[in-house]
């Protein structure tokens, strides 16, 4: 019914744009030059007060109905929910909305049944709500706004502080979303810390959450501080990340060097679409590949070789997540060979120098900070990974610096952490947001290296 309206309303914007841009030019007998604004201003100021408003009125139904609703139920039922906590309550409202709506809930009874009738007499209503409103709207905004075209009006500054707002509104949630991300990594990460020192986190080399407590519970037990040592997960996202770089950066590199000094055109526009289709493939098609191709092939020719290799190994999460950054690396490397100045290629012809020679020592020099960049930008994605690692290294958070054994990152005990119904005061889930956190800084700090280095050096090229 919402994705109804919006569609409707879509459909009066476009006509209340064709219809402005007509009254405008019907005002003035055609005499285009006689307008303060061209007719297609026109058209826009009366499309964006039509569907505007409305759009605007649909967006605030949308964010503020469920919590509304759930209020509702929860004061209809509040007899039936008195004996219950928050968590319980919590679940009965999601049980009688997905009730309400066909979803499937693990066990039905009466009282689920009438809130999910309940929800549904809501939800119905506060439909036709929104209709009316949203219809009243755009009409108040069309009548408003035809009654305001004439040849001295200026949609034209209307229009454009209209959009001007849109684009900052735009900037500030983004900002506001940034913020807060990082703000809730910080506020809970302090929560950790107050149960586990930071520097036993930091430098422990003991890292197993699960048996996080001393006791039956967690306000009887004692957390064991000893089992949070982060240095076992920082040391596999390291030699993950090592290994994915050996094979990501010579093969990007050499792949964008071909591609921008010796390739034809036609060889160019063939190649370099197809490289970039790895950067399309899912990353769990990258896990199945790692774990049902590329380790059992290391692992047999380590045991054809005497060695025991692991069925999950670090080597192989490495070089199939190398050779998911391969397109990533060769295309920014690419990019930045490009845009050195021919006019160094020329010269260095000029004075006698090869091709290689040309692309050795006048090329790659030109071009070595945005290519460090570029290097320090794979490093971010790769320390970021989480699905290849998961199912080709597995989740054994052992120290050590052996490729064949099985190894663990940062993300992936993310996701393991937060696996399921979680209690969000315990250490245990607590310490994935230090994990973020963490991981937060590594790669901030990453992407300002990388800026830094090409602000620094690209004014030398230029």
């Amino acid at each position: 019914m919402v994705g109804y309206l919006v569609l409707l309303l879509l459909a009066l914007a476009a006509a209340a744009w064709w219809l402005g841009r007509s009254r405008a030019v019907a005002s003035v007998n055609g005499e285009v030059a006689r307008l303060h604004s061209l007719p297609g201003q026109h058209g826009m100021f009366l499309a964006l007060f039509t569907a505007g408003p409305a759009l605007l009125a649909v967006i605030i139904w949308a964010m503020a109905t469920p919590g509304i609703e759930s209020s509702i139920i929860a004061n209809r039922f509040a007899a039936e929910l008195s004996g219950m906590g928050v968590p319980q309550v919590e679940a009965f409202i999601r049980d009688a909305r997905a009730i309400a709506f066909g979803g499937v809930v693990g066990f039905t009874d009466a009282t689920k049944e009438a809130a999910a009738a309940a929800y549904r007499s809501i939800h119905a209503t506060s439909l036709w709500i929104i209709w009316i409103v949203a219809l009243a709207l755009a009409a108040a905004g069309f009548f408003w706004a035809y009654g305001r075209i004439a040849p001295a009006y200026r949609a034209r500054h209307v229009v454009e502080r209209i959009l001007r707002a849109f684009l900052i509104l735009c900037s500030v949630v983004a900002i506001l979303t940034t913020i807060g991300i990082v703000l809730s990594l910080i506020f809970e990460s302090l929560r950790f810390f107050q149960q586990v020192p930071f520097y036993k986190f930091l430098f422990g080399t003991h890292w197993s959450p699960q048996s996080a407590f001393t006791g039956a519970g967690t306000e009887a037990g004692a957390v064991n501080e000893d089992i949070f040592g982060a240095v076992p997960l920082f040391a596999g996202t390291l030699l993950i990340t090592f290994i994915a770089m050996l094979v990501a950066a010579p093969i990007g590199l050499m792949a964008a060097i071909y591609l921008s000094d010796y390739a034809s055109k036609s060889v160019r526009a063939v190649a370099k679409p197809v490289l970039e289709i790895l950067a399309g493939i899912p990353t769990v098609v990258y896990g199945f590949f790692a774990a049902l191709t590329v380790a059992p092939f290391f692992r047999g020719m380590g045991e054809s070789l005497g060695l025991d290799v692991a069925s999950e190994s670090a080597l192989a999460a490495g070089v199939v997540m190398g050779i998911m950054i391969i397109p990533f690396v060769s295309s920014l490397s690419d990019d930045v060979i490009n845009a050195v100045p021919q006019s160094l290629r020329d010269g260095s012809a000029g004075l006698g120098a090869t091709k290689s020679e040309t692309i050795r020592k006048v090329v790659l020099p030109a071009a070595l900070p945005g290519i460090v960049s570029a290097m320090l930008l794979a490093v971010s994605r790769a320390i970021g990974e989480t699905m290849i690692v998961v199912m080709a290294a597995g989740l054994a958070a052992n120290l050590t610096a052996n490729p064949l054994e099985a190894v663990t990152t940062v993300t992936v005990q993310i996701v393991t952490l937060l696996v399921g119904d979680q209690e969000f005061d315990s250490a245990k889930t607590l310490a994935a947001f230090a994990l973020g956190l963490v991981l937060f800084c590594i790669t901030l700090a990453l992407n300002i290296v990388a800026l830094r280095v090409v602000q620094k050096y690209r004014e030398q090229y230029d």
